[in-house]
Parts: C-alpha cells; sequence; structure tokens
C-alpha cells in the first residue's frame, strides 16, 4: 500500500526565523534535514509526503522548495504569506511561480497569534478569496481558542478546501475532552473541512500514556469518518514522544479498529485529493479519481 504523510517538517535554526523554537525542547533545537528523514521513512514504508512550513516568513517556503528538489519523497509544499500584505495575491502568486507546481497550501501560525480571533478579521478576505480562486488549500494551525473564529471564517468562505491541523490540538493532558468535541461537532458540519490524523502524541504530557488519545481519535472517525481525515506524523515534533514508524502503526491500529477496511484512504488518498498531489495510487482503486497534475 502506498502511503501519504500529510504532514511533515524540515527546518535550519541557522536560517534565524524559527522564533518558537527558542521555547521548544532543547531536542528539537537542531536542523532536520532530508537526510535525517530519509531512513525512517522508508523503514516505515511511507512513500511520500506533504512539506509543511514551520516559520512564518515567504524565505521560508521558498527555502522549503529547495529543500524538496533534494527530496524526491515531497509531492507538496504548504507555505506561509503574509496575509494581511496589501499585495498578497501578487506574492501568492510569486510562490506559486516559484514553486513551480510544488505549492499546494498556505498555513499562517494562527495559534502563535495574540488574537485568538484572527482568522475571522475582515481584512484577511482578500488573502482566503485569493487562495481559493488560486486553486490551493488552507492549512488551519489552531488551537481550542481559535476554534470559533475558524467556524466564522468558514461561514465566510464556505468553498474554501481546508483542513484542521492535529484534529485542532485538544488539552488532552487537561481532560478537556467535552469541550473540543463540542468544537469538533460543528466544524465537521462544514462538508469542505477535512482533518489531519497527526500531532495528538505529542499533546499528551508526562505520564500520560498515550492510550489517552483512542477517545480522540475515535470522536474524530464519528465525526468526519475516514473520507475526512489524513495521516500526518507531524515529524519532527514527533521526536518527542515516539519514533516515526511507532507513530504510523499506532495510527493504522486505531484506523482499522474504528474505520475498518479504510486504511487507504486516511494513509494516502485523502491526502492526494485534498493536496491534488501528482500521485498515482495504483491498485488501490482510486487513481483515477484522486491524481490531478500539479502544475
Amino acid at each position: 500500500m502506498i502511503i501519504v504523510d500529510a504532514h511533515q517538517h524540515y527546518w535550519q535554526p541557522a536560517r534565524a526565523d524559527y522564533g518558537w523554537l527558542a521555547q521548544a525542547p532543547a531536542t528539537l533545537q537542531r536542523a532536520f534535514l532530508p537526510r535525517d528523514l530519509r531512513a525512517q521513512r522508508a523503514t516505515a514504508g511511507v512513500q511520500y509526503s506533504v512539506l509543511v512550513q514551520a516559520a512564518p516568513t515567504e524565505a521560508e517556503t521558498r527555502y522549503l522548495f529547495e529543500l524538496a528538489q533534494e527530496d524526491p519523497a515531497v509531492a507538496g509544499v504548504v507555505g506561509w504569506v503574509d496575509m494581511e500584505a496589501s499585495d498578497v495575491d501578487a506574492r501568492i502568486d510569486a510562490l506559486i511561480r516559484d514553486g513551480r507546481g510544488l505549492l499546494r497550501g498556505l498555513r499562517p501560525m494562527a495559534q502563535d497569534l495574540a488574537d485568538p480571533d484572527w482568522l475571522a478579521r475582515p481584512s484577511l478576505d482578500r488573502a482566503f478569496d485569493c487562495i481559493q480562486d488560486c486553486g490551493l488549500s488552507f492549512d488551519a494551525l489552531v488551537d481550542m481558542r481559535q476554534l470559533p473564529a475558524l467556524l466564522r471564517r468558514l461561514r465566510r468562505h464556505p468553498q474554501l478546501n481546508v483542513v484542521l491541523d492535529h484534529a485542532g490540538k485538544p488539552a488532552i493532558g487537561d481532560g478537556r475532552f467535552d469541550q473540543w468535541t463540542s468544537w469538533i461537532d460543528e466544524l465537521s458540519q462544514h462538508p469542505l473541512l477535512q482533518c489531519k490524523l497527526s500531532g495528538l502524541l505529542t499533546l499528551l504530557g508526562e505520564p500520560v500514556h498515550e492510550d489517552a488519545i483512542e477517545p480522540y481519535v475515535a470522536d474524530l472517525f464519528a465525526h468526519f469518518g475516514p473520507q475526512r481525515l489524513m495521516w500526518g506524523s507531524d515529524w519532527p515534533l514527533l521526536t518527542t514522544r515516539a519514533d516515526y514508524a511507532h507513530w504510523l502503526h499506532v495510527a493504522m491500529t486505531l484506523t482499522e479498529r474504528y474505520a475498518q477496511g479504510s486504511q487507504a484512504e486516511v494513509f494516502a488518498a485523502n491526502a492526494v485529493r485534498f493536496y491534488a498531489l501528482n500521485i498515482d495510487l495504483p491498485n488501490q482503486g482510486t487513481s483515477h479519481d484522486l491524481t490531478h497534475d500539479a502544475n
């Protein structure tokens, strides 16, 4: 079975545009580049991935385009753009041109912004219009504070191709399941919203066992079904809790438990369709419908 990792990162701290790394665990404060993941990905049996931005600069997005040339497994890039810039449409056009087909979506780092209502600001309408008109996707990097604003944005842009990163980052360690699932219930009613089965292990505080994620995974399948969930490793943040192959095994086991027979969708086809990746999926019954030209 072909497996697509819908969410992984590379970064180089020497670039000095990863401000959040200063507060991250010491083990993450180093370079993570294609050579660091290649063997782990091959051992796990993952053939392709979507490379996601980790710094709020357009320069880092172009750096990811360069890294993708070193890593043939990268099938697409989710970048960053200044969504409040007066020339945001020209900036997006420039990234599309420079990416030569690699740019598949954009992601502001909303979770790090002081204003929890930032995503709902009318000043962002032009940027969202352009994302939609250019056929790009939108990755929603939010936690529970920003979920109300995300819902308002979805109502304003009902045709937006959007995916909720890391299941909206539920506070698993705090046990606030009811608050999170109530928002997931509302968000999942937006028919174009997808959700990433990613980042959950790193939300666990010590000494919480990884079994604590199971009710959240069960709820995601109950709300989104296997047709709107896609697996992502969230590597290298994953390394603070587990290795690459272990998280893949956990996610596959839970997928088989709550959506038997749907691994081809959750671990490949949904990501290929959502990001319009140029990946053929032979023997999985989806290549004709889900393969698109990325250019």
